[in-house]
């Protein structure tokens, strides 16, 4: 992506405000979760799009203690579990 020109300032709290022009073109709304972390020494901002931490899967997602999980790994867990020995 071009770089816009527009300079911003981090505020005391670290908080760095996103141009409204950039928000309308990535069609990020008011709330939208984004991931945040480097990569070869640039921040990086992605919507975040929730995925099974055990295969990377973004379907028929289930959460446990704060971890995604899809149906198919959540089936192979419940068979490991009822397994009988």
């Amino acid at each position: 992506m071009k770089s816009t020109g527009a300079i911003r300032y981090a505020d005391t709290f670290g908080r760095v405000a996103l141009p409204k022009k950039l928000r309308i073109k990535l069609k990020i709304k008011e709330q939208d979760p984004l991931e945040i972390y480097v990569e070869n020494g640039r921040v990086v901002l992605k919507k975040y799009k929730p995925a099974c931490v055990f295969c990377n899967s973004m379907h028929k997602l289930t959460t446990f203690k704060g971890y995604s999980i899809c149906r198919e790994c959540r089936e192979k867990i419940n068979a490991v579990e009822n397994k009988p020995g």
